[in-house]
């Protein structure tokens, strides 16, 4: 219960700072409109669509490896028309949670994020695999792949269904489709994604992203 309860804070206390920085206003105003459950009515102003539409686009973007994948393909589709992005992003965020298994929040965080029905509250909370799969495009070609083939094979016989079905559906895809032309889209679409915020520079680390309340 205890872990349950820290997490959802950190999860409060990053979706006090997304509406923050989406409102232009101040932390404790902020934190006062969630916690009186006036929220949807501002941001409502910056984008139209329905709460239970905006629930269901947060929802995938944190069902991780697929959904955040497909998730940032929708979000960002000026940015390429290459058919395999999400492919490739996938099996980035795939070989993060095989070799970092660390950084990715705990479900009832992801969970309780995703509820909110706000992309910048679920992209502060995943900021850190964001990074990290960012970081992957940095290495060369053929390491990366050889990576990408140990995150599927070692996913294929987990004992978490999602994931052995993640890596069996990516696998399938590294074996029958070239996927090398669309990586340079992979890498728009995450440069994009972690240059949006104003909490998310490209080049700082994991790490800087607090989750202490400001005094």
């Amino acid at each position: 219960m205890t872990g349950t309860k820290q997490g959802n804070d950190r999860a409060r206390r990053r979706a006090v700072r997304a509406l923050a920085a989406q409102l232009g206003v101040a932390y404790s105003v902020a934190a006062r409109l969630l916690a009186e459950g006036r929220r949807e009515t501002p941001f409502a102003q910056r984008e139209q669509r329905p709460y239970h539409a905006r629930v269901r686009d947060t929802r995938e973007s944190v069902d991780l490896p697929l959904g955040r994948a497909a998730r940032l393909t929708a979000r960002f589709p000026h940015l390429a028309t290459e058919p395999h992005r999400t492919t490739v992003l996938a099996m980035l965020y795939a070989v993060v949670l095989h070799e970092s298994p660390s950084l990715k929040p705990a479900a009832d965080e992801l969970a309780w994020v995703a509820e909110l029905g706000e992309e910048a509250a679920v992209d502060i909370t995943c900021v850190a695999l964001d990074r990290a799969a960012h970081r992957l495009l940095d290495d060369d070609t053929w390491h990366l792949w050889t990576r990408v083939e140990a995150a599927l094979t070692a996913g294929a016989t987990s004992p978490d269904r999602h994931v052995r079905d993640a890596a069996t559906a990516l696998d399938r895809e590294l074996r029958t489709v070239s996927l090398r032309g669309s990586l340079p889209a992979a890498r728009r679409t995450l440069d994009a994604l972690l240059a949006e915020g104003p909490d998310r520079p490209a080049g700082s680390s994991e790490r800087d992203v607090s989750d202490e309340e400001p005094a």
